[in-house]
């Protein structure tokens, strides 16, 4: 199950608190002073983790609390600090706190890690206290609460290009074909219900990143169909990939209609690179594949692709051009 939002609740550990106690030495007025100080309270630490695709796990558990301080002890003696507490969260997760809406951190890259929730100070135990006008005092320092959160996680796949199309505009057979991924392909609307991502493996030793979303329909922005649920999952894509039905009775409307919706979910997204590509080549004939070919859409980046999942029929192509947008990008 692909599960793309979650909330949960963290909470550092408290500090432990600091001792009062006192040596048993002669000539030292009750002992002298010998409260060992507490412990800190563990963190709470997110960090990111290239296996996971999802925050489903989060699902059956919502509440992390990481160790508190151990308070000090008699003979001078330190509390043992509170072990922190890992959380691993997929590449691409943004953390908000939902008590002010704020975005706290934006967990983009491998390997992140960041500490979310800083565990309680420890107190002092009476030994820090003496004075030479208070060579007995009889108080410590409690230790300090640790931070806590109610955060939201949202996950926004990270990927090199997105795919977007109406339902059943093929994306979900493209994307089996140049990639391991396995969606779910039928003939009727809807066939994919959550993201896919796929890793497509280019040429020798180059790969390049895929993401697949639901089809979108007209209204989409305003919940008909899907709604734009998923478009999150296109916002961090480099470039924008239209796949269009062939046997679509007006090419350049269907475009429209997905620029359309895209912007009223983001702005942002219609000013990424996009490229479109007429899709179900195999079910047409070599005359019109033809016409699609030349044909020019307002609003595009590119030429205009023709290309066939089941035969194969400029897939390459297609491939080709977009690793030389991908690597013009990084330079």
């Amino acid at each position: 199950m692909f599960i793309d939002y979650v909330e949960i609740e963290v909470r550092a550990g408290k500090g432990g608190d600091g001792a009062v106690a006192f040596r048993r030495e002669k000539y030292v007025p009750k002992g002298g002073p010998a409260g060992g100080n507490g412990g800190n309270g563990g963190n709470v630490i997110l960090k990111t983790d290239s296996n996971l695709y999802t925050l489903l796990d989060f699902n059956y558990k919502t509440k992390y609390e990481a160790q508190s301080g151990v308070n000090g002890a008699n003979s001078l003696k330190d509390g043992k600090t509170g072990e922190d507490i890992i959380i691993k969260v997929p590449v691409g997760t943004l953390v908000k706190n939902l008590m002010t809406d704020e975005i706290i951190i934006d967990l983009d890259k491998p390997q992140m890690t960041f500490v979310l929730a800083k565990g309680g100070r420890g107190g002092k135990g009476n030994s820090n206290f003496a004075t030479p006008t208070n060579q007995t005092p009889r108080f410590a320092e409690k230790g300090k609460p640790g931070q806590d959160f109610k955060i939201g996680l949202e996950l926004k796949l990270i990927a090199d290009i997105g795919l977007v199309g109406f339902p059943n505009a093929g994306k979900s057979t493209f994307i089996s074909v140049i990639s391991a991924a396995k969606p779910k392909i039928a003939d009727y609307p809807f066939t994919t219900l959550e993201p896919n991502l796929g890793i497509v493996r280019y040429k020798e030793y180059k790969s390049f990143t895929v993401a697949d979303i639901p089809g979108i329909i007209e209204g989409a922005s305003e919940g008909k169909g899907l709604g734009l649920q998923f478009l999150r999952h296109i916002e961090r894509t480099r470039i924008l990939l239209f796949l269009i039905d062939i046997s679509s009775e007006n090419h350049q409307k269907d475009f429209n209609i997905l620029l359309k919706e895209l912007k009223n979910f983001s702005p942002s997204l219609i000013r990424k690179q996009k490229i479109v590509a007429i899709s179900k080549a195999d079910i047409s004939d070599e005359q019109i594949i033809k016409k699609m070919k030349k044909k020019k859409f307002r609003g595009a980046d590119s030429q205009t692709f023709v290309i066939s999942a089941v035969t194969g029929l400029g897939v390459n192509e297609l491939l080709d051009y977009a690793w030389s947008l991908i690597q013009s990008d990084e330079n």
